[in-house]
Order: C-alpha cells, then sequence, then structure tokens
C-alpha cells in the first residue's frame, strides 16, 4: 500500500514565509513532486492561484493554536478529492479514494446502491446525493487498520485535528 506522508497545516506562508495568524484566510495546493504529494500553505495576499501541475487546491482560516476541540470537515472538498481521483489506477490512489468514498457515504453524500462482482474484483456501486451522478469504486479490501491508516492520511492532508 502506498502511504501518503503529507504534512499538515504549516502556519507558514510557503512564498512570504511569514507566519499566519489564527483565523487568517489561507490557500493550500497540493502537488505530486518526486512521486509524492507536498502541500504548501499560502497567505491570502500571496496567493496567484494553482500552480499549473497542481493536483488540488482549497482555502480555510488558521485554526487558533489551542484548538483540541471537533474539527470542521468540508464535504464539497472531500468530494472534490473524490471526483479528482475517479480516472487514477494506481493502488494507493486508489486506497485514498475508496476511504474518500467511505467517508462520504458517512457523511450522506454519497449513497450505497449495489455491490457488483467485475472479473473477480468487487465493485461499490454509488450514488451522489447532489448531482444524482453514479460511481463504480473498486473495493481494494482494505483491513480496518489499513482503512484507519488512510483515513489518517486525508485528515493529515486536508489539515484536520482528530
Amino acid at each position: 500500500m502506498t502511504e501518503y506522508q503529507i504534512q499538515p497545516h504549516t502556519r507558514r506562508c510557503h512564498a512570504s514565509g511569514r507566519a499566519l495568524r489564527p483565523g487568517e484566510r489561507f490557500f493550500s495546493v497540493l502537488l505530486e513532486e518526486g512521486g509524492k504529494l507536498v502541500r504548501y500553505d499560502y497567505a491570502g495576499e500571496a496567493w496567484a492561484g494553482p500552480p499549473p501541475k497542481a493536483y488540488s487546491f482549497w482555502s480555510g482560516n488558521v485554526p487558533a493554536e489551542s484548538s483540541s476541540g471537533p474539527f470542521h470537515v468540508d464535504d464539497d472538498l472531500l468530494l472534490d478529492y473524490f471526483l479528482r481521483l475517479d480516472s487514477e489506477s494506481e493502488s494507493g490512489r486508489l486506497n485514498f479514494r475508496y476511504v474518500v468514498a467511505l467517508l462520504l457515504m458517512r457523511r450522506r453524500k454519497l449513497k450505497f446502491e449495489e455491490a457488483v462482482m467485475e472479473y473477480g474484483q468487487e465493485i461499490l456501486v454509488l450514488r451522489c446525493t447532489q448531482s444524482d451522478n453514479q460511481y463504480r469504486v473498486p473495493n481494494p479490501r482494505l483491513t480496518e487498520e489499513e482503512i484507519g491508516t488512510v483515513q489518517a492520511e486525508v485528515f493529515k492532508l486536508l489539515g484536520w485535528q482528530q
């Protein structure tokens, strides 16, 4: 299984190097560098838009330093990741998409319709509750531990605290 070692929110602007303040608007971008997904954070005034080869990008507000309460889940951002991974075939990204699909089902953004077998592979057929589009997600048969590991990677990638 491929693991994504992506750092959480850096609280520092990649362009200027200055510290980002709690409550300040920031932008994050995800790039693939050397076969790894790398996250960079930018202050609002330093953001000129995503680089041409950005895998994904999003914005948010810098959390308070002592924030240890429940984290906010941005369902649209999660759905965007799911859609961007639709054409991926690398096993690590398939695992990542599967776990994001599970999270979206839990958040009631994707609805399970059925599981079908194709060429010995279980495929989950899911429907988006917003667009009514249907998606097919291969089940990589991850163990509970592997699902937890990938889920933690998703949370780290998005800068969420558990």
